[in-house]
């Protein structure tokens, strides 16, 4: 059946057009479809977001380890079946004859995942571009900002180091001055994060980064506040957000930023190696692209793609993962992940000797937490959370931030973090 249906796909790749085709190709036989998906979603009862049936369904479409528990999904999410599915849908099509299938039938899907990306962002597809993560998106507004000796950029120390090191190659390389925040962790006064970024502005500051959550602690900043205040300045604004799509319901016009990047492979789950990049409009034309395409001033977002080969079949799968992120719902998912993180923080909250980095308040925190134990290094805790219990966690040393990173997602349920909430009890008793 599957051949024949193959056969069929591979017969009309002449005569269908490319959105035709892509449809076909990611409902050709596959064991896991969003169509059955959707049919037996259960109905919650009740409190969607402390449904046991519902997120155990949720659960059921990942194909998560029976070996380990990870909780360190801030690195890398999972996709789920039905996104592994159309992945390899795309690509076991894109070899029976790459040269053309690839680039001339699945290539061109990507403008129907751009349209996806931007009706999920509540931007133009005009302002989408797709590439391979965070660091390349935030990257090319980086080093593609005119900027000239003596310029200011204001950053914080908690920021990500691929964005810090980019900043400074500049500095070393072109002389412009970086200004520093660093910020508590946690920090609960909105106010008082706007200020210590508003300290650092002068009549030579460019631009601002901020991170929307710190990759670190899940510490939430007020970034439209901040937007406001860069602005009143006549200041740009760029906006890492590889931990905020698809973790909170927002969209980017929500935040007035000019710039957004973001990483599709940790919190919409799509396949390894995705991202979006976000640029306003009337910005595009005055970014140098990182690649160089035939008019790098152009005003057509489509210029921050020039890199020649990529995984196409990667980039059309993206448009699974944002319609499995739909069927969860923008507004449970967000709850659901702070639930989480409220579960294990409030278990260990009490327990002596354990202190977070993270606040338990919605409108500084989700689904990312941090936590350590008085007397242990974040590293031994990590060591021990996998060695004696597997349990994968990922130890942090930034700055002022020293704890254990835990970010579990949709398919981790109270049940596993309850064993999570024993072993970390058992390791601070011994500790």
């Amino acid at each position: 059946m599957k051949t024949n249906r193959r056969s069929f796909i591979r017969k009309s790749a002449g005569a269908a057009g490319a959105l035709t085709l892509i449809k076909l190709l990611n409902d050709s036989g596959n064991a896991y479809s969003m169509a059955d998906m959707k049919a037996n979603l259960p109905e919650p009862s009740g409190d969607v977001t402390s449904d046991r049936n519902f997120w155990l369904y949720i659960k059921n479409c990942y194909t998560s380890s029976p070996n380990i528990m990870n909780l360190n999904n801030g690195g890398v999410c999972p996709q789920p079946k039905v996104v592994q599915e159309a992945f390899e849908s795309y690509n076991r099509f894109s070899n029976e004859g790459p040269a053309y299938y690839m680039w001339n039938v699945v290539g061109k899907g990507r403008e129907t995942v751009r349209q996806d990306l931007a009706s999920m962002s509540g931007c133009s597809g005009e302002e989408v571009a797709i590439v391979r993560n965070t660091t390349e998106a935030l990257e090319t507004v980086i080093f593609g900002l005119n900027l000239n000796k003596g310029d200011e950029v204001v950053l914080t120390k908690q920021d990500y180091p691929n964005m810090i090191n980019a900043w400074k190659q500049r500095e070393k390389r072109e002389g412009i001055v970086l200004k520093w925040v660093d910020l508590p962790q946690p920090i609960e006064d909105e106010d008082a994060i706007v200020n210590a970024y508003r300290e650092q502005f002068t009549s030579r500051t460019k631009i601002i980064e901020i991170m929307h959550m710190i990759n670190w602690t899940g510490q939430v900043l007020p970034a439209r506040k901040l937007a406001d205040a860069a602005h009143a300045e006549g200041i740009e604004v760029l906006v890492d957000g590889a931990h905020t799509f698809a973790h909170l319901d927002f969209s980017i016009p929500d935040l007035d930023c000019d710039y957004f990047g973001t990483s599709l492979h940790k919190w919409l789950c799509s396949p390894f190696g995705t991202g979006m990049l976000y640029v306003k409009k009337e910005k595009i034309s005055k970014i140098w692209p990182l690649t160089a395409p035939g008019d790098p001033e152009s005003g057509d977002i489509r210029k921050f793609e020039a890199m020649g080969t990529r995984s196409f079949p990667s980039e059309l799968a993206v448009g699974t993962a944002i319609e499995f992120h739909k069927m969860i719902g923008r507004e449970r998912k967000e709850a659901r992940l702070r639930y989480l993180k409220n579960y294990w923080m409030q278990a260990l909250q009490d327990i002596p000797g354990i202190y977070f980095h993270t606040s338990i308040k919605p409108e500084f925190s989700c689904g990312l937490g941090n936590f350590g134990i008085d007397g242990m290094e974040p590293a031994d805790i990590q060591r021990k959370l996998m060695g004696d219990f597997r349990i994968y966690t990922i130890s942090i040393n930034w700055e002022n931030i020293h704890g254990v990173r835990v970010t579990p997602n949709v398919y981790i349920t109270t049940e596993d973090l309850d064993k999570f909430i024993s072993a970390v009890k058992e390791i601070a008793a011994s500790g």
